[in-house]
């Protein structure tokens, strides 16, 4: 394994795309206005894209201890902008603030550098918004967009973006970054690695809080809780709730917070009551809030069925007698008790069940529903 130093220390298993950026640094013919950084979820685009912002504004392509390597990292550099959004979609007016933003030149580092972390939550008139700035930028602008992949963004867009495609990491690479970034016991690194598939972020979340694990292990048991209808329900309700409580905790007391840093910014005083000309900017800011709510939901959804398709990925393993390492290592008896009692055809059926749930779920179906029709089909037949 090639190991990377400085601001793509963090850039696990990338070495092949880290070799256009730093080229693209070194020689000005290899430059160019914009870029597209596509992977699979938890393979690092966005610290790429913050490493390739450090290694520009750098005067040695990278270093990792200067100031401006550690603003650039951090998201606090002053000609870096990092967008990253925590609604369902970005707003055209989002784009339009970036757009005034792009055509300032630096304020003190050598580029005025844009990352968009999620292009592809950008609607279709969104993106023709985008597009001119795209096209004729500024010559010291640079546009950085993130996406899982090429066609998850407007093709006009991306015909435009010189693409670097980067890949699901070895479950070894993001141990070894656990442990020397976090301080985590190897075994506990290597299980939490391969248990989050290679996501750098769900590995990190899962072996640094215990009640994380809990709650995987929890969603994994359902696989062999439900026996008939009535467990079906009531396990897609189970699982609505819990997404429910996460999204309430992660945002209830940031949606506070905001609350009154607005009407400190308004004039209210605390327990006042708000006049009519102010309501629109409080009524806004409860729509933002709701709207990161919701993704938060989904989001744990998602990560939920994951954790289910990884689950059955194993017992699919285990009926073959693949010789490949199993995802979930630490509920190997409950694998092979699952695979002793069912035939692979179940074992298919259940994973395109759980496919269907995620795509239902990225269209807007009723999480309940999706979910109630996902358990119903996890059913034992026969």
């Amino acid at each position: 394994m090639t190991t990377l130093t400085g601001v793509w220390a963090e850039t696990v298993g990338q070495a092949h795309a880290v070799g256009p950026l730093r080229a693209a640094i070194d020689d000005p013919s290899a430059m160019t206005h914009a870029w597209l950084i596509t992977g699979p979820p938890g393979s690092g685009r966005s610290n790429a894209a913050r490493a390739f912002a450090a290694a520009l504004q750098c005067e040695r392509g990278g270093c990792g201890e200067c100031r401006e390597c550690t603003t650039a990292l951090a998201g606090t550099h002053a000609d870096v902008k990092v967008v990253a959004t925590e609604k369902v979609t970005i707003a055209i007016s989002e784009v339009r603030e970036l757009i005034t933003l792009a055509q300032s030149t630096p304020s003190q580092g050598r580029w005025r550098v844009i990352i968009v972390e999620d292009a592809d939550r950008m609607a279709e008139r969104t993106s023709n918004v985008l597009l001119k700035s795209i096209e004729e930028p500024p010559p010291r602008t640079v546009w950085l967009l993130c996406a899982p992949s090429p066609q998850d963004v407007a093709v006009t867009i991306r015909s435009r973006c010189r693409i670097v495609p980067l890949r699901t990491p070895d479950p070894e690479d993001v141990a070894r970054l656990l442990e020397t970034r976090d301080g985590i016991a190897p075994d506990l690194a290597l299980e939490c690695a391969r248990a989050a598939q290679s996501h750098i972020g769900v590995a990190r979340r899962l072996a640094r809080d215990p009640e994380a694990r809990a709650r995987r292990a929890q969603v994994l048991a359902l696989a062999t809780e439900i026996r008939g209808v009535g467990d079906a329900i009531l396990a897609a309700a189970d699982l609505v709730e819990v997404a429910d409580a996460d999204a309430k905790a992660a945002t209830e007391e940031r949606d506070a917070a905001e609350k009154v840093a607005l009407m400190q910014t308004l004039g209210v005083e605390e327990g006042a009551r708000v006049a009519p000309a102010l309501r629109a900017q409080l009524r806004q800011l409860e729509e933002d809030q709701k709207r990161r709510a919701t993704r938060h939901k989904r989001d744990v959804l998602d990560r939920a069925i994951t954790d289910l398709m990884s689950l059955y990925r194993d017992v699919a393993v285990a009926q073959t007698g693949a010789t490949v390492t199993l995802v979930n290592t630490a509920h190997d008896g409950h694998i092979r008790d699952l695979a002793a009692r069912t035939a692979l055809a179940d074992t298919m059926r259940c994973l395109d069940a759980l496919g269907t749930a995620r795509e239902r779920l990225a269209g807007n179906v009723a999480p309940l529903l999706a979910l109630e029709a996902m358990m119903l089909d996890l059913r034992p037949r026969g």
